[in-house]
């Protein structure tokens, strides 16, 4: 069964999809989006495919600004951000109105009034202290002329009609951050103004021929979006065991680095494995070369907080729905195996939820946090952490628990068994360690775990790639017997899905051998081992 096609198409109107102007929404992708995706209800739309996601979108106003509200054109092709140099002075038409009247006129006019970023909608008049300029929109006063609505509210409140022009001065703070990206750009070229946030830090992931104006578009970020005092930029692509990769810091002072860092020093940035494209990223947060000084930003997600380093390990803000929606499957006294667990985002809920979790990641870094955060969280005593490879997790604890747990089962047994695997990009390769992961007679199909395999996919139908892809790894069909749930979209053509299902029978259980040797029971690193006190000091 095939979950995600409306479902994901519906909660993508929800997405929380940081760009540089809070004040532009971002429906005219998402709806590009829903057209793609509705294609279950044939005709619904007709809507031309976009070959970028989550950048920038272009509205009406948009397109009717670009001259007027355009930058002084002498900005083309600025590298260093000059700011007095975005001062144009453009004529719009005025009311004159009694100061009196002035907020009710607003009131009844709010729709043809000018709406600039820190922009007075109201000056004064130099000639009639007792008088007030009321600036319009030129774009919906068209030359100058009031519409009959508008003379209606002026007759009403004894204004007279007269429209006049004004010259009005636009300085960089009245300009919105595409305008200014889009007049200093080379024309014609495309502006990214899309970007990832966490607590103060702005991920962005630029293309070549933006990378000449990446300290401009760094500091522009950080001026039109309260909050933000780091942007940084991916230099390179991940090659290493952790998934490290350069980031060059763009504008802003880092607080990740050591004191005294310069603005183009490059960092490195530890991240779960996955896949960058354009604007479509995730924060992963930074790892100075030279010694970083500790910063412990503490993040919330689902009413739980969580603290980290961000030059240590990897948040990734667009996944808190996929969270919730898997803890919302467990009840109290289930069984969960985290076995990419990072900092214990599935496994700290479930474990405020009274489940029973055991949870699992190699990072050394994400192990020590997730210790800490079950600690903050008061979970401390209800999961079991592990820092081990994930096949390693799956062949020792799990086996071991599941062979202790799964023969006290019965038919009637309320609680269930659930294995998370949100490693996207390897996942799957993971699932043949299930192959007679148990040693013994089958129990029956009480209790037989439900696995949450994340993957990515590039194919033309998605679930049906995803599911076949699981197959061939656990060497049987799931037709029937899993459902794929799409959980976003990565990049043009790349959705990242999760596929449910009960490992089957006939794949979990291999009848014992009489003659057949034990395997040896490896050691286990486990939260018995760990000093908090050492890990903070």
């Amino acid at each position: 069964m095939t979950l995600w096609r409306l479902g994901y198409s519906a909660r993508l109107l929800q997405t929380n999809n940081f760009r540089t102007a809070a004040a532009n929404t971002s429906f005219p992708a998402a709806w590009t989006l829903l057209a793609q995706y509705s294609g279950i209800i044939p005709g619904l739309f007709e809507v031309v495919r976009k070959n970028r996601f989550f950048t920038m979108p272009d509205t009406v106003e948009d397109k009717a600004d670009l001259k007027l509200y355009s930058p002084h054109p002498g900005v083309r092709g600025m590298t260093q951000l000059n700011r007095e140099a975005f001062k144009r002075t453009v004529v719009v038409p005025v009311l004159k109105v009694k100061t009196e009247i002035v907020n009710t006129l607003l009131k009844s006019l709010k729709h043809v009034v000018l709406q600039r970023p820190g922009l007075k909608r109201v000056v004064e008049d130099p000639g009639d202290e007792n008088s007030r300029f009321l600036i319009l929109d030129p774009h919906k006063i068209p030359e100058f002329s009031l519409g009959e609505s508008e003379q209606e509210v002026l007759n009403r409140l004894n204004v007279h009609p007269e429209v006049s022009k004004y010259n009005l001065e636009l300085t960089y703070e009245n300009f919105k951050s595409e305008e200014i990206l889009r007049a200093v750009l080379p024309e014609g070229q495309e502006v990214t103004s899309g970007f990832s946030r966490v607590g103060h830090i702005a991920h962005l992931n630029l293309r070549d021929h933006q990378l000449p104006y990446r300290h401009l578009i760094g500091q522009v970020i950080i001026d039109k979006n309260p909050g933000i005092t780091c942007v940084v930029n991916k230099t390179n692509i991940i090659d290493s065991t952790y998934r490290n990769f350069q980031m060059e810091v763009l504008a802003g002072e880092s607080n990740l680095v050591t004191k005294g860092g310069s603005q183009g020093l490059l960092i490195w940035v530890t991240v779960a494995i996955c896949v960058l494209y354009h604007s479509q990223t995730l924060i992963y947060y930074v790892d100075s070369t030279e010694e970083s000084s500790r910063h412990i930003p503490k993040v919330k997600e689902n009413n739980i907080a969580y603290e980290l380093d961000f030059s240590k390990v990897y948040w990734n803000p667009r996944l808190s729905t996929e969270h919730s929606r898997i803890v919302e499957l467990l009840k109290p006294g289930d069984v969960l195996f985290d076995v990419f667990a990072g900092v214990g985002p599935f496994a700290i809920p479930a474990a405020k939820k009274k489940c029973h979790v055991f949870a699992n990641d190699l990072n050394p870094e994400s192990y020590n946090w997730l210790l800490h955060n079950c600690k903050l969280n008061k979970v401390d005593d209800k999961i079991k952490a592990f820092n081990m490879d994930g096949r390693d997790f799956l062949l020792g604890p799990v086996r071991e628990e599941l062979s202790k747990e799964l023969p006290l089962q019965k038919e009637e047994q309320k609680n269930s068994f659930h294995i998370v695997m949100n490693l996207p990009a390897l996942a799957i390769e993971f699932l043949d360690a299930f192959r007679h992961l148990l040693v013994r007679e089958p129990c029956g199909t009480a209790g037989l775990p439900t696995v949450h395999c994340y993957g990515f996919s590039k194919h033309e139908n998605p679930a049906k790639d995803i599911q076949e892809r699981a197959e061939a790894s656990l060497g049987t069909s799931l037709d029937g017997r899993c459902s794929t749930y799409l959980v976003r979209n990565v990049a043009p053509n790349k959705e990242m899905l999760c596929i449910s299902f009960q490992i089957p029978v006939d794949v979990l259980y291999k009848r014992p051998c009489p003659d057949e040797a034990k395997q040896a029971s490896k050691r286990l690193c486990t939260s018995n081992e760990f000093s908090e006190e050492k890990f903070l000091s």
